[in-house]
C-alpha cells in the first residue's frame, strides 16, 4: 500500500491549500515591505517654487496741477521689451487704468514685439521717429489718458539713475524733455551715464535705491493722464 493510502482525499486537498495560502500570505508580504522600502528610498520630488519677477523700477509723479513734459521715469533692467514691460503694467495698471498701447522711438530697442502678454491682457507696441524722443516711453490707457516716462539707460549706475529718477518726478524741476534730462545730469556730473563699475541690479540694490523708489511707487496715487493729443 501507498504511503498515501492512510490519508483522507480531504485532508489531502486541505493541506495543499494551506500550503498555497501560505505562499501566498509570504508573496503579499513581501511586495509590501517592498512598497514600503521603495516610500522610504524613493520620497517624491518637491515641487520648485515659482520665482516672481523683479518689480519695476520707476518714480512717478504725484497728482498736481504741473506735469510738466514727463510723468516720471522708468529704469529697465534690459533692452528686451517682451520681458520688462509685464513688471512694468503691473505697477501702472492699478494707478493709470490698464495700459493697452506702448510706443518708443527705436533707436535704442534692438527688437521691438508687435504685443506683449501681460497680466490678464495684451498690450500692442509700436514705434514712431522722430515724433517721439529716444529716451522716452509713451504710454496710453484706453479712455483715461496719456503718459511719458524717462527711460533711463539700463547700464545706468545706480547714483545717476537716483538722480534722474528724482529729477523727472519733481515738480519743481525745469520742463526738459527726456534726451534733455540725461544730458543735463551727464553735463552737471560729468560722468556718462554707461560708466559704472557695478551691473545695475547690483548696483541698485547696493545704494538702497530699491527700498527707496520702487517699493514706494504702489502706494502713490497716478495722475489723472495727459489727454492723448498733447505734445509729447
Amino acid at each position: 500500500m501507498s504511503s498515501t493510502e492512510g490519508i483522507s482525499h480531504t485532508g489531502y486537498h486541505a493541506g495543499s491549500f494551506l500550503a498555497k495560502d501560505e505562499t501566498r500570505a509570504a508573496a503579499e508580504a513581501a511586495r509590501r515591505r517592498v512598497r514600503i522600502m521603495s516610500a522610504t528610498l524613493l520620497p517624491p520630488l518637491p515641487h520648485p517654487e515659482p520665482v516672481a519677477a523683479p518689480a519695476a523700477r520707476l518714480a512717478l509723479k504725484t497728482d498736481g496741477t504741473s506735469r510738466g513734459l514727463l510723468d516720471g521715469a522708468w529704469w529697465p533692467r534690459s533692452r528686451d521689451l517682451l520681458s520688462e514691460l509685464p513688471a512694468l503694467t503691473d505697477v501702472l495698471d492699478p494707478l493709470w487704468g490698464r495700459i493697452t498701447r506702448i510706443a518708443v522711438n527705436p533707436e535704442h530697442w534692438p527688437v521691438i514685439p508687435r504685443k506683449v502678454p501681460v497680466d490678464g491682457h495684451i498690450v500692442k507696441v509700436g514705434w514712431f521717429t522722430p515724433e517721439i524722443d529716444p529716451h522716452k516711453l509713451l504710454l496710453l490707457s484706453y479712455g483715461t489718458g496719456r503718459w511719458d516716462l524717462l527711460v533711463i539707460p539700463p547700464e545706468t549706475g545706480a547714483e545717476s539713475a537716483a538722480r534722474l529718477m528724482a529729477a523727472a518726478s519733481d515738480y519743481d524741476g525745469p520742463p526738459l524733455t527726456a534726451s534733455a534730462f540725461i544730458a543735463a545730469d551727464q553735463a552737471r556730473h560729468g560722468v556718462s551715464a554707461a560708466d559704472v563699475p557695478l551691473a545695475p541690479d547690483e548696483a541698485w540694490e547696493y545704494e538702497g535705491g530699491a527700498s527707496a523708489v520702487s517699493a514706494a511707487v504702489p502706494e502713490q496715487t497716478g495722475p489723472p493722464g495727459r489727454p492723448v493729443g498733447s505734445a509729447a
